[in-house]
């Protein structure tokens, strides 16, 4: 029996008009993302990613066409959004920034203390529920993000390069721990990355996109068995293969552009 859609994108245009004209942003986005699909985004800089969750997350409209985002008719929010940095709140605590989502929507204590404690402990924190963000290393800051998230059970986690800025160790940590818990929650995810090796390690399916104006021009489906390792992906020879294809598609479209603004 197939998935049900979560998320449906229908002829989606994002144009952002300045003095000097117009800049096009998207163009035509047509996509649908199913309940508990785990979706990459790769694509050239500027090519309209991160536009296009902000869109998803209620903080930019379309200029053109729409969306909709199935709820199962419980009292969640839509969406939450994890970025690169600066996702948590300077003067909470671990603890209270994992909480935070939960308090907002006046949820009872004690439904607030069972999934916050349950959240630190999926993500290493414990230990650390008492310090402040200025206290943690960029890795630590990550979980926090991605614990308020999950903790908050939204309808659809949006997640803008979450892990650009780590070291290559603590990336694979994190990802392998993002991954047990999607798999526990299932949680529809999109996620952006210029990372191949971790969109295919992440991933039900990756979407290529075009230079802006960002395009979907090409959708690749990643059949590896779940759970996956980095090792499992660098050793398999499909795997090799599509990380050549995405690599000569990016390729291909930084030229493109740079040929178009000359």
């Amino acid at each position: 029996m197939g998935r049900k859609p979560k998320i449906e994108i229908r002829n989606l245009t994002k144009a952002f008009y300045k003095k000097q004209g117009s800049v096009t942003a998207l163009d035509n986005i047509n996509l649908t993302i199913d309940e508990g699909e785990f979706v990459c985004l790769v694509g050239p800089s500027g090519c309209g990613k991160t536009t296009l969750l902000r869109i998803l997350a209620g903080l930019e409209n379309p200029s053109i066409g729409d969306f909709s985002i199935a709820t199962a008719g419980e009292d969640r929010p839509l969406q939450s959004m994890v970025f690169q940095e600066r996702g948590i709140i300077p003067w909470l605590t671990v603890e209270e920034n994992v909480a935070f989502g939960l308090k907002m929507r006046h949820l009872p204590k004690k439904l607030i203390r069972e999934r916050t404690d349950y959240y630190l402990k999926k993500t290493g924190l414990q230990k650390f529920s008492s310090l402040y963000p200025k206290e943690l290393s960029g890795g630590m800051k990550q979980r926090v993000s991605i614990a308020r998230a999950f903790a908050n059970d939204p309808e659809i986690l949006l997640m803008d390069e979450p892990f650009a800025a780590l070291d290559e160790q603590n990336k694979f940590i994190l990802q392998e721990e993002l991954l047990s818990i999607w798999a526990e929650t299932g949680k529809t995810v999109l996620f952006i990355t210029h990372s191949i090796d971790e969109a295919l390690l992440l991933s039900d399916r990756i979407l290529l996109m075009s230079s802006q104006p960002g395009r979907i021009v090409e959708e690749i489906k990643i059949d590896l068995p779940r759970p996956r390792k980095m090792e499992d992906i660098r050793k398999d020879p499909v795997m090799a293969g599509r990380f050549v294809d995405i690599w000569q598609h990016l390729q291909d479209e930084v030229q493109r552009s740079r040929r178009e603004k000359a």
